[in-house]
């Protein structure tokens, strides 16, 4: 028996993957219809959408690019992964007998989008989101799409670590990047709401572009810099500076900041000593936001937690399955007999919105044993924890993770 919330987020989802679908495959009839496009842009256009198109049917539902692009010129319920009904997708056509996009499929289009909204507003089910975090979410599966494409663990692993240690820089710096082209697309120029008179700063903790804002402190104007992410800016990333009279380069000036924490958390926590240098806006990119958000932050102490074991001899796999869950650990004596941690990270701002996330999924869809947050999320372990008990699963921060996996191999973790 279900009930209404686990109701609510099913139709959720199947909206959301046939607006995906229905999205898709109609900015690719357009690419393949309109006239005048160079056969490049058309190509480049299609794999997007292609990307996009497998991101919304999953894993288990495959679609070659040559049957993707037969299937835009037949029926749009088609494209459909199993398990989701067509609906009023089912006998519509995205491009008709003469070439041309439907004006049902335009309609269709609309009318998702406009469901979606109404979902929103009424809050009744997890998983709703803003139109600017649905872009986000299909953002962040089309990369993740386009990275798996060539099912290479390792071509997987370096880009995707790329896109951790390096969300903005200039150009000359992303083309060194172990990245496909269409991935590469994703950087874009810097926000305007991260710029102070064309100069822009890399947060110390993930070197995203920081907000900017000019205001009056006492009467006096000033500028702050604060990493969108909030608990980086809690941490220091969080500064002052004055405001040029000239066209120069802002210098900044630390606010204060709390002591760096003793013990088990002592070894994860990051370095936040050295200033960031203003850089110009030109020949300069940056994420997206929701690949930023969403790669970027949570992989920090991913990477940081695979340091710090793989420093004290612990053997740890990333991303292993092409991104089944996050890290596989094996703990244990040096001589003995190894157990594997199967751990995904996760950094989310809202305990409940993850808690759902968890029920919804009923545990980890890859597999994993260990839910570990980030050591400022600690305070998200009780309620996620009663939750993931009963899908048989762990929830630690990721300092209390790390000293109980070397306490179980004989090495000390601080």
């Amino acid at each position: 028996m279900t009930s209404p919330i686990d109701d609510d987020a099913q139709m959720l989802d199947d909206v959301r993957v046939r607006y995906l679908v229905t999205r898709a495959a109609l900015r690719a009839a357009r690419a393949m219809t309109t006239p005048g496009l160079e056969p490049e842009q058309r190509l480049t256009t299609l794999m997007e959408c292609h990307g996009t198109m497998l991101a919304a049917r999953g894993p288990g539902n495959p679609l070659p690019f040559g049957e993707f692009r037969r299937a835009l010129k037949g029926d749009l319920g088609g494209l459909l992964p199993d398990g989701i009904k067509p609906l009023d997708l089912d006998g519509t056509l995205v491009v008709d007998q003469d070439g041309q996009v439907t004006e049902d499929a335009f309609d269709l289009d609309l009318e998702q989008r406009m469901l979606l909204h109404t979902l929103r507003k009424l809050d009744k089910a997890a998983g709703l989101m803003s139109d600017r975090e649905l872009q986000a979410e299909i953002d962040q599966e089309t990369v993740y799409t386009l990275l798996r494409k060539r099912g290479d663990q390792a071509v997987y692993v370096a880009g995707r670590s790329d896109l951790i240690k390096r969300p903005a820089g200039s150009k000359d710096e992303l083309c060194e990047l172990r990245l496909p082209p269409m991935v590469v697309d994703f950087y874009k120029e810097i926000p305007y709401d991260s710029v102070y008179r064309g100069w822009w700063f890399p947060c110390p903790i993930c070197a995203w572009p920081m907000r900017l804002v000019a205001r009056k402190n006492i009467g006096v104007p000033v500028g702050t810099a604060r990493c969108w992410h909030a608990p980086h800016a809690d941490m220091g990333a969080s500064y002052l500076f004055r405001l040029p009279t000239d066209l120069s380069a802002p210098e900044l000036l630390p606010e204060p900041s709390p002591p760096r924490p003793d013990g088990r958390e002592a070894v994860l926590y990051p370095d936040v000593k050295k200033v960031p240098q203003a850089r110009p806006i030109d020949g300069h990119k940056a994420l997206v936001r929701g690949i930023w958000r969403y790669t970027t932050v949570p992989g920090l102490p991913e990477l940081a937690l695979r340091d710090r074991l793989t420093e004290r001899g612990l053997k740890v796999e990333m991303w292993p399955g092409l991104d089944a869950y996050d890290l596989l650990v094996e703990v244990g004596p040096k001589r003995g007999k190894k157990q594997k941690f199967k751990v995904d990270v996760k950094d989310y701002t809202s305990a409940t919105t993850l808690a759902k996330l968890v029920h919804a999924q009923e545990g980890d869809r890859g597999g994993a044993d260990w839910l570990v947050v980030p050591d400022y999320r600690a305070g998200q372990i009780p309620l996620l924890s009663g939750v993931c008990a009963k899908y048989e699963m762990r929830v630690a921060a990721a300092s209390e993770f790390g000293e109980m996996v070397c306490e179980k191999s004989g090495v000390n973790w601080t």
